[in-house]
């Protein structure tokens, strides 16, 4: 059934419009929906009431998490499995999984929020005891109103509108540490190419980078920032169009925000890397062998920290929601050393 919220647009009322529709806070919306003590009776036909007018319905799979033995299964969705960076993250998930003889169901969002959503409720149906979610979408008060918001880890990236156990990378520190190398050089005109700005981890990157070309005074050209590359071909593209700029306009250094940016870039740049100056953001297959200088970050880690909170979670642990940030590490290989 279907219904209005307190915005006037149509669809299904979640508990945060019964919440704001009777005054109360979440918690006492869902204590009222689960038949919990604790409530005045005059706030509970508040909740009642609001819940009737915005034809709320409860959602099931909760009730069915909260009184079901325990699975031991994790449930693990990430952008991609085929991406070295998340396949990294995953096989780290499921060795600390093994280690509690738990068994792993992953499964690749492929930065589509609708799939996000359902892939999350198809593993919910399955009873699993806890999520690991690399979020895709800008909203993630469904998984709230399931009931599971407190098992489950958000990882490379915060959740929308809920707050969650979350594990981070550095992400502008990182960027802001590859762009002072690359002035320390004595570059001046650094291209940024990274991915959709809509990525957490893309807009963050370029925080980082902006703000090393600010604490040196050097002005943020428009014309060297170029975002939006989803793959190693769009990065290949962009970076050929940045090195035909006018010689006056060229980048003489270029931050790749990821690891499909950094390959692009490289068979664009091919016999004129030895002229430009590289560092990549996230290590990858080869690179040490290429002499490319990265900012190492450490997705393995990553996954063992989001595991290890998950299973606290699982033990029992009802505590506020914690936020760790992994550090990310210059690595020189020579890449990014080539002096203006």
């Amino acid at each position: 059934m279907r219904g209005s919220n307190n915005h006037g647009s149509v669809g299904r009322a979640t508990m945060v419009d019964v919440a704001q529709t009777a005054g109360v806070s979440l918690k006492t919306v869902s204590r009222v929906i689960n038949a919990e003590p604790g409530v005045r009776p005059e706030t509970a036909e508040k909740v009642i009431a609001a819940a009737a007018a915005l034809r709320y319905e409860r959602n099931d799979i909760a009730a069915s998490l909260r009184h079901g033995a325990r699975s031991f299964t994790l449930g693990l969705v990430i952008e991609d499995v085929a991406n070295p960076f998340y396949s990294l993250i995953a096989q780290a998930v499921e060795e600390r999984a093994r280690e509690r003889s738990s068994m792993l169901i992953t499964a690749s969002a492929r930065e589509d929020p609708v799939r996000e959503r359902e892939l999350v409720t198809a593993l919910l149906r399955r009873r699993v005891d806890a999520l690991l979610v690399v979020p895709t979408g800008a909203d993630h008060r469904y998984i709230h109103d399931a009931g599971f918001d407190t098992r489950t880890v958000f990882l490379d990236r915060p959740p929308a509108r809920v707050k969650a156990d979350t594990v981070l990378l550095e992400n502008a520190a990182g960027a802001r540490r590859a762009v002072e190398h690359l002035l320390a050089s004595g570059h001046t005109r650094i291209a940024f190419v990274g991915d959709d700005l809509r990525l957490f981890t893309a807009h963050e990157r370029l925080r980082g980078y902006r703000k090393a070309l600010a604490g040196a005074g050097v002005a943020d050209d428009p014309a060297l920032v170029a975002v939006g590359n989803s793959t190693s071909a769009d990065a290949r593209r962009t970076t050929a169009e940045l090195m035909a700029l006018p010689r006056q306009r060229r980048p003489t250094a270029i931050l790749t925000g990821n690891n499909r940016c950094t390959v692009g870039a490289l068979h664009a740049l091919d016999r004129k890397r030895g002229r430009t100056a590289v560092v990549g953001f996230d290590d990858f297959e080869l690179a040490d062998l290429l002499g490319v200088t990265v900012i190492r970050t450490d997705p393995q880690r990553l996954g063992q920290l989001a595991t290890e909170l998950a299973f606290d979670r699982i033990d029992g642990h009802d505590g506020q929601p914690r936020r760790i940030v992994v550090p990310a590490e210059l690595v020189t290989r020579g890449s990014g050393e080539i002096s203006a």
